[in-house]
């Protein structure tokens, strides 16, 4: 074996987002030797996009919302096939994550008396989510990377884990190579934190940025843990359709939380058309009701506009397909229209949502404080990802870890707006802690020689075929095939199409070619992308088969209506022994009685 730049950790945390961070701080702060790996530059991760804010039930604005509460929320949304362990876990902890933030140095946006604000989002009961403005996700990066960066924790930059390593069943560390000189990387562990984020990028719209390629994901699926989920993709109701310069770029909720209203091409609130029953009681049946709510009054219900994402979505594309869309194949989502309502609208809004404002005008020459705005779905997140123990957030391959989006379960078949912040904020310190914990009571794994060659080879495999498949073009094909079989409606035939046409992209992606030499060439990181890229698209289609129900964010044309055989099992999908693709269907846990009062009263 050739020799290799070799670093040695006891817990490696791929990825620097925000349950990357947070995994980090907690495992230098237990004490044992942490290093970082990113594929971008520190501070650059994906979670800098997340603007609406923290869900927690701090109950600074609603003394009546608690952790019960927003447990209860939280299943309901999931459509109860969560992990009821993982949610109950995140609703009793995530109060104490976001005040941790706040002494660390968070700036959050404060109530009159000085305490943190907190707004209205889809599917939570009460105002629950912490903000700064509509920077939250911006505000904590730079949080926790502070706090982290006085901790010890060696950073990796632009580094790109293609296998993980391992000592028989455990794990034993990762090989990567730097993005920018194309010079191999060998990272010891004894420990391993997968936080690498969504899969946005095996979509042609997408709110993801370019680095969002399911990495986690596959490396742990490839390393023989188990993915769960995979068929509950969240297209985000409101991305931005028009113009193309701002084309899938997300418009956060919050907007309408501050009492922005969707809008058909007839000028009618389409959403007062599909109140489901299970949400009927909380939601507000006029539109006077619905701007008391989000102007703060405890006693009004919410606007129609605030149900929970896939429901939206689904009724945005329902409009458009019906032919009651924008000329740009969307719907209007209108804040301006609050000048109606108040004075100072302009001023307001710009306060409430700076970024919107500030990147809209900017980038697509749009004054949200006068026009409205042409929205619709955007592939946004993943609720499926590595099957974790909800405690440890260890997979059941013996050292890996994963938190944040690339673990499954505390979301089931659909994700309220606010929870994936708090998500990776309490999960990320356990996975940080447990890893910890394991790595003290284990020694360094043995690396197998073989493993890396078998890497280097097929990492280099494209220069052997300069005149080989495009990677560009195999990216754009799948992205095209998943987008159009694969997307916000299914059917068993199109998802079928979809996993035949993958054979032929996975023997494309086999045969690409690149030119030039290793460093600073994309075109080689795109063909290496591609294996990522591919598998979790398989896992997604063959889940999505799988699953023979409409249940959250899948929603299936041929079976439009919920299964009763659904309702208490995952899809799990996991490697073979022959290499193959399997997915069965896993029981969930048994809700214990005490949490089962908990979703009674709340109803």
């Amino acid at each position: 074996m050739a020799e290799y730049e070799t670093f040695t950790h006891d817990v490696l945390v791929i990825g620097s987002g925000g349950a990357g961070l947070r995994a980090a701080i907690e495992a230098s702060a237990a004490g044992v030797s942490v290093g970082m790996v990113c594929k971008c530059l520190l501070g650059k991760a994906h979670t800098v996009m997340a603007e609406g804010g923290i869900a927690a039930a701090l109950a600074n604005v609603d003394d009546r919302d608690n952790w019960q509460v927003h447990f209860a929320d939280t299943m309901r949304g999931g459509q109860y096939v969560n992990n009821w362990r993982m949610a109950e876990l995140h609703a009793k902890e995530a109060p104490a994550r976001v005040r941790e933030l706040e002494a660390w140095g968070a700036v959050f946006d404060r109530t009159e008396d000085g305490r943190i604000l907190q707004r209205n989002f889809g599917g939570h009961k009460y105002p629950r989510l912490a903000h700064v403005g509509d920077r939250t996700g911006l505000e904590m990066i730079r949080t926790l990377q502070d706090t982290g960066v006085h901790r010890g924790i060696d950073v990796h930059m632009e580094i790109c884990i293609l296998t993980l390593l391992k000592d028989g069943n455990r794990i034993a560390g990762a090989f990567g190579y730097d993005r920018e000189r194309g010079r191999f990387k060998l990272f010891r562990a004894k420990a391993i934190v997968l936080a690498t984020g969504g899969i946005g990028k095996a979509y042609k719209i997408t709110s993801n940025s370019w680095d969002c390629t399911g990495d986690g994901h596959a490396l742990a699926y490839h390393a023989g843990a188990e993915l769960i989920d995979m068929e509950f993709i969240q297209f985000h109701p409101t991305g931005m359709v028009w113009p193309p310069s701002v084309r899938g770029m997300l418009v956060t909720e919050g907007v309408r939380g501050e009492g922005g209203i969707l809008t058909n091409n007839e000028g009618k609130r389409f959403m007062f058309d599909a109140i489901p029953d299970n949400y009927r009681a909380q939601t507000a049946d006029n539109a006077e009701e619905g701007w008391r709510y989000c102007t703060g009054d405890k006693n009004a219900r919410r606007p129609p506009e605030l149900l929970t994402r896939d429901h939206v979505a689904r009724c945005i594309v329902r409009e458009i397909k019906e032919g009651r869309g924008t000329p740009h194949g969307g719907v209007y989502l209108d804040i301006s229209w609050i000048k109606e309502k108040i004075s100072n609208a302009e001023e307001h809004i710009k306060r409430k949502l700076p970024s919107m404002y500030h990147q809209f005008k900017a980038l697509g020459d749009i004054d949200i404080t006068k026009e409205p705005m042409e929205v619709g779905p955007t592939t946004h997140y993943i609720m499926g990802g590595v099957h974790v123990d909800p405690d440890t957030e260890m997979s059941r391959v013996p050292g890996l870890f994963a938190a944040g989006e690339c673990a499954a379960g505390i979301n089931g078949a659909n994700r309220l707006g606010g929870n994936s912040l708090s998500d990776l904020l309490v999960f990320g310190k356990r996975a940080g802690e447990f890893a910890a914990r394991y790595a003290r009571d284990n020694s360094l794994g043995e690396v197998d020689n073989r493993q890396i060659d078998t890497a280097v080879a097929a990492a280099l495999r494209p220069f052997e075929h300069e005149t080989g498949e495009n990677p560009y073009a195999v990216q754009r094909d799948l992205q095209e095939l998943m987008q159009h079989n694969v997307g916000i409606v299914r059917n068993e035939q199109e998802m079928q199409t979809a996993s035949e046409e993958l054979r032929k992209l996975w023997d494309r992606a086999g045969h690409v070619g690149v030119i030039g030499n290793r460093d600073f060439n994309p075109g080689w990181h795109t063909a290496l992308d591609l294996k990522s890229l591919l598998t979790i698209s398989e896992a997604i289609t063959k889940a999505a088969i799988e699953r023979k129900e409409s249940r959250g964010a899948q929603f299936r044309e041929d079976l439009p209506n919920k299964d009763e055989k659904f309702s208490k099992v995952n899809t799990l999908v996991a490697k073979a022994a022959d290499g193959s693709m399997q997915v069965r269907l896993e029981p969930l846990p048994e809700m214990p009685d005490y949490l089962k009062r908990v979703i009674e009263e709340m109803k």
